[in-house]
């Protein structure tokens, strides 16, 4: 494996960090800062906004610059948005602090899986991408749960900062691992933009949207999900979701494994065991033992999906992969935002804490049949340039 992964999977940690942990020290934030818990969720919110408007802007900008310098300066927005998050005064300025992070997110694992991709050889390029987002995933078993208790015990700006203090240790490690290879050549702006003509990057970000949105749909309201309907208590929630990041950690290694020897068919697997899962999930939720192992489930299957998901963007954009890929990453936010209202409405409509899940089956189910019709679109583009060949052989009268 090489290093450079390392120090991208460092950063990627850190990211994952920052992006949950703030729902574990929500209620210290808001007594803090004398606001509501509604007031609050901004903090959430804000970081979700960031991530979307953020992955295509700075990337984008980033064309006039190498991918590494590019990294590096994503990870310097990073410090700053956690260090003022750390020292910050009023609740305004945290905020603030929250956004500036959070525009490093897409643009960063954007980049990223670009560079990674690039650092091994064709085949193993999916792997080389969950080995990055290897650090996403060990931040939901390790980091997350860690900077809470941290919060809950030594309080909030103890934990932000030594988010900052990882970012420094990702910035370092990006500067002397990741090779410098300059600025790639013929990619502008407009080359860039060029990828989205092609139709398949947009089914791309679709199954993106929908499909682990479904996984969001049902994590969303996890909470009240576990302690209402399966019966725990509200000190058990921390480690159920310690099992889902378990989960997401081995499914993101599985995924990238097999999406390298056969993408679609992964892909195809992957997001057909999740619909099913997140439905049986309605009916699991009842029972203890049932629901922990199913959430398992949810966080492997979801995960599975992200490496086959970011490989294909990379296939389809190769000229100039690095805003479509970047894009893709919004692309998970924007499903996160759109699977949390929908499952707010079911359970506001009082079909329960369950019904989620349904909803969630429906989305990736969705994303299921987007992912044939891309395959198929696939097999056409590849077999079109055969057709003028025939016609050359054929006989004619």
């Amino acid at each position: 494996m090489p290093l450079a992964l390392v120090a991208l999977a460092i950063g990627a940690f850190g990211i994952g960090t920052t992006e949950f942990v703030i729902m574990g020290v929500l209620p210290e934030v808001a007594a803090d800062f004398g606001v509501t818990i509604p007031t609050a969720g901004w903090l959430v919110t804000g970081y979700a906004l960031g991530v979307v408007l953020g992955a295509p802007l700075l990337t984008v900008l980033g064309t006039r610059v190498s991918r590494k310098k590019m990294l590096m300066f994503l990870m310097g927005l990073f410090i700053v948005g956690n260090a003022l998050s750390a020292l910050a005064p009023v609740f305004a300025v945290m905020l603030v602090g929250r956004v500036v992070a959070s525009l490093a997110h897409g643009a960063f694992f954007g980049v990223g899986s670009v560079v990674a991709a690039g650092l091994v050889a064709p085949e193993k390029k999916a792997s080389a991408i969950s080995l990055m987002f290897m650090g996403l995933t060990l931040a939901t078993v390790v980091g997350v749960p860690g900077g809470t208790v941290i919060g809950q015990s030594a309080g909030w700006r103890v934990t932000f900062a030594l988010v900052t203090v990882l970012g420094v240790v990702g910035l370092l490690g990006v500067a002397k691992l990741v090779p410098e290879t300059g600025r790639p050549e013929g990619v502008t702006v407009r080359t860039e933009f060029a990828a989205f003509r092609n139709v398949q990057v947009w089914l791309a970000m679709a199954m993106t949207v929908l499909g682990y949105g479904g996984v969001f749909a049902a994590i969303t309201y996890v909470a009240p999900m576990m302690t209402e309907v399966a019966g725990y208590s509200a000190g058990a929630v921390t480690w159920l979701l310690v099992l889902f990041g378990i989960g997401m950690f081995a499914g993101n290694l599985v995924g990238g494994r097999f999406a390298d020897r056969a993408l679609m068919p992964m892909l195809f697997t992957s997001l057909g065991a999740l619909a099913l899962t997140l439905l049986l999930f309605t009916f699991t939720a009842h029972d203890r033992v049932l629901a922990a192992i199913t959430l398992t489930l949810v966080g492997a299957l979801g995960f599975a999906t992200v490496p086959p998901l970011q490989k294909w963007v990379l296939d389809q954009a190769s000229a100039a992969p690095t805003l479509a890929s970047a894009a893709n990453i919004g692309a998970f936010n924007l499903g996160n935002a759109l699977a949390a209202w929908l499952g707010g409405l079911v359970i506001t409509a009082g079909l329960g804490y369950t019904a989620p899940n349904w909803v969630g089956a429906l989305l990736t189910g969705t994303a299921l049949v987007l992912s044939f019709v891309a395959a198929g679109l696939n097999r056409r583009a590849q077999a079109a340039p055969a057709r003028p060949l025939v016609d050359a052989v054929s006989p004619r009268s």
